[in-house]
């Protein structure tokens, strides 16, 4: 049912950062609150996924993930985009139908590694190399990649494998067989949908429909009952306008409630936290444009190549780019309303939240 009173944007705001940045858990209850945690490979200073952890999880370190995920009912596998999700979620997924269908050849090769590693069990892809040459093929960004690691990605995401665990950063692939779901397509789209609005909620018309065509990566099969939803959604989901705008939510939300009181802790963001994730909601709720630029050509750049939101309060009032040097923190900070706040309670906030960067980094004091 459709809320009838009104919603500020400062609310929605106060809302965006209150109902994401729960009190600390364990690794296991924060990626299932999460329903979905983005990866992203670059350290700068620590992965994506460590970054938006780091918040959520009690006495959390830079690695921990990737640590003890053998040891978690957690999967690596797509959804909007790549990343970390509970195993449960895997049966709204698979089977999936890719939209690119493989060739004769590449179905034959897919065929014999999956029989490989069902024979030999978890294999390195070095392992499934030096039994099988298919040459080299050329990756999304343009450049080179081996082409067995290039198959085993795509059995990845067709729902033939799935990552045992990762060896210095490399998967390590399993062969699977997914739990059948008796759920009608319908009630799968739907249950997909309300994890996504879960994670990122409250969100404008708009960026749900962005959500929505991202999930056509995650379950391309699924995407006639996902756009069916979405008409839905906009019209009968818990929501308001605000500003002329409307905004999207999940039953059982209240965005006016005087629970979301501010937090008054310093914290860098990853540059995929749900706090800051969509562009346009982040513009909306805090006037200026915040953009991921470690792929944009060093002199466009404008706020750096790994530049983490600095959230104050419900406010991101600015970012910093943090490096390491002689086991020392190195940030180098910007504000949007070009100068840092002069109260000391922000400087003291912010000299916390670097220590606590520090410590999750296995730095020395």
């Amino acid at each position: 049912m459709a809320m009838t009173k009104p919603i500020s944007l400062d609310a929605l705001r106060r809302h965006a950062v209150a109902r994401t940045l729960f009190k600390p858990t364990t690794l296991a209850r924060a990626i299932d609150r999460l329903g979905f945690v983005q990866a992203d490979p670059i350290r700068a200073p620590a992965r994506a996924q460590d970054l938006t952890l780091r918040h959520r999880v009690r006495d959390y370190r830079a690695g921990d993930l990737e640590r003890r995920y053998a040891r978690l009912a957690v999967e690596e596998d797509f959804l909007v985009n790549y990343g970390f999700l509970p195993r449960e979620t895997l049966a709204l997924l698979h089977p999936r139908i890719a939209r690119r269908t493989w060739d004769a050849a590449t179905r034959r090769r897919a065929g014999a590694v999956l029989a490989f590693v069902r024979e030999h069990g978890p294999v390195h892809p070095r392992e499934v190399q030096a039994a099988f040459d298919h040459g080299r093929t050329r990756n999304a960004w343009g450049g080179e990649s081996n082409a067995v690691t290039h198959l085993l990605d795509g059995m990845h995401y067709r729902g033939q494998l799935r990552v045992l665990r990762r060896d210095a950063g490399v998967r390590v692939y399993e062969a699977v067989d997914h739990v059948a779901d008796e759920r009608s397509p319908a009630d799968k789209a739907e249950a997909l949908l309300r994890l996504v609005v879960q994670k990122y909620a409250p969100l404008p018309s708009r960026s749900l429909g962005h959500l929505v065509s991202l999930l056509g990566g995650g379950a391309p099969q699924l995407m006639p009952e996902l756009k069916r939803l979405l008409a839905t959604a906009r019209k009968s989901w818990p929501g308001a306008e605000v500003d002329g705008l409307r905004w999207i939510w999940n039953d059982g939300e209240d965005p006016s409630s005087c629970r979301h009181a501010p937090d008054p802790q310093v914290r860098l963001l990853a540059p995929f936290d749900p706090i800051v994730w969509d562009r346009l909601r982040f513009e909306l709720l805090w006037g200026w444009p915040y953009r991921f630029e470690a792929y944009v050509p060093a002199p466009k750049r404008l706020r750096g190549y790994y530049a983490l939101p600095l959230l104050w309060h419900e406010q991101v009032i600015g970012w910093a780019n943090v490096g390491v040097q002689h086991g020392r923190l190195q940030p180098c900070l910007g504000y949007a309303g070009g100068r840092a706040p002069r109260s000391a309670a922000f400087r003291s906030a912010l000299d916390d939240e670097l220590g606590r960067l520090s410590t999750f980094l296995g730095l020395g004091a």
